[in-house]
This record gives C-alpha cells, sequence and structure tokens, in this order.
C-alpha cells in the first residue's frame, strides 16, 4: 500500500478512531491527542501494516495500546496536583520548626530500656549501634557469628517488647 493510499485509508477512518478515543478516554481534548498519537504512530509504522487485513482493527489496536501505555505512566508517577492555598488553612510558608521535645523523650526512653538490657545482649547490640559490623563483633568479643547475629536479634525483640509495653503503659495511664 502506497503513502498515499494509506493517508486516503486513515482519514476514512478518522472519525471511527476519533470516537473510539472518546469511549477510552472520556474526554474530547486527551481524545484528540490519542488520535494524533495514533496517526503519528501508524503512518511511522506503516510499513508493518500488512496489505489486504483490517486496517481498522489494527489503527485501533495501536490506539488501545497507546491509551493503556499512557494510563500506566501516569499511574507509576501518581501525579498530584492541587492548587496552591485551595485546600489548605494556613501557610507555613518556607519556614520548618523542628520540635526536638519528643525525640529527646524518645531517645532517653531508649536510653533506659537498653540500659536495662543484660549484658550478653546489651555489649553486642551497642557494638552494631555504633557502627561495628558482626564479623568485628564477633572478634572483639571472641564469640561465633552466628551468636552474635542472634544477640543482636534477641536485644532488638526484647528493646521492642519493653518500649511497647512502656507506651502501652503510658497510654492508659
Amino acid at each position: 500500500m502506497s503513502q498515499l493510499e494509506f493517508t486516503h485509508a486513515f482519514a476514512r477512518l478518522e472519525k471511527l478512531l476519533l470516537l473510539f478515543a472518546l469511549q477510552l478516554t472520556k474526554d474530547e481534548e486527551d481524545a484528540k491527542d490519542l488520535l494524533q498519537e495514533t496517526a503519528y504512530k501508524a503512518f511511522k509504522y506503516r510499513s508493518l501494516y500488512q496489505p489486504h487485513t483490517n486496517l481498522k482493527a489494527w489503527l485501533m489496536t495501536i490506539m488501545r495500546n497507546t491509551f493503556i501505555n499512557h494510563y500506566r505512566q501516569k499511574k507509576r508517577r501518581q501525579v498530584l496536583y492541587t492548587r496552591p492555598g485551595s485546600d489548605f488553612l494556613f501557610d507555613a510558608g518556607s519556614r520548618v520548626v523542628n520540635n526536638a521535645g519528643e525525640s529527646d523523650v524518645a531517645a532517653k526512653e531508649i536510653t533506659a530500656v537498653i540500659a536495662e538490657l543484660e549484658d550478653w545482649l546489651k555489649v553486642p547490640f551497642l557494638m552494631h549501634y555504633q557502627g561495628y559490623k558482626y564479623e568485628e563483633i564477633a572478634a572483639g568479643l571472641g564469640i561465633p557469628l552466628g551468636t552474635v547475629k542472634s544477640r543482636i536479634f534477641f536485644a532488638r525483640k526484647k528493646l521492642q517488647e519493653s518500649l511497647k509495653g512502656l507506651y502501652m503503659a503510658q497510654g492508659q495511664g
């Protein structure tokens, strides 16, 4: 099929393609954009069209796949657009005030809970917390690597349980 024949065939199907694009997008402007992109791809890949086959189905497949690809891209990006000031009661501006009060209290509570751990759990845990690698802790304490990992694991579990109990008691009191 020559380019002129392909152009005439496309022109005959253009209104039908626009209706299909409207069904997909539910918006006239988006439908026109989709039709334009479909036309671009159809002419670009015209050599892949098999003559004497269903041109309408081939074009609709291009359109449907283009629509799906754009939909997936939009979903991946998850772009949210809000007009400034439309949904906010106040404008915080660019100034951010950090409140270290809660973090200071939490750090003190965590430190107190760590201090309550038995030494066989506390020492490897604190070394790991200070940045030592498992192998360095094992060599420094003269214990197997697996023992170091399990002690750190058990220290974390005890800390979680203790902190959970501490916060549950504060929430109830």
